[in-house]
């Protein structure tokens, strides 16, 4: 089963409580997202470990619930 924009949101405030989450559906199908992911968490943080810890969030469900995410993380603007 297909993970839903709300699911992945969800479980990326459990673990990122801060985060400014916005979730695109790329191709209508509910397996294809694009998300840009803004928390405080990612200061100091390189890119890679920063989505890193986004994936982490997922619990697993990157490649399996969910196949593709196109993710843009930064930490907020001071």
């Amino acid at each position: 089963m297909a993970m839903t924009a709300s699911e992945i949101e969800r479980l990326i405030k459990e673990a990122l409580p801060d985060a400014i989450i916005d979730i695109r559906d790329l191709a209508g199908d509910g397996d294809h997202y694009a998300a840009n992911v803004v928390s405080a968490a990612f200061k100091g943080k390189t890119r890679v470990q920063q989505h890193q810890m986004v994936y982490s969030a997922l619990k697993g469900g990157m490649g399996n619930e969910l196949h593709a995410l196109a993710l843009q993380t930064s930490a907020p603007q001071d």
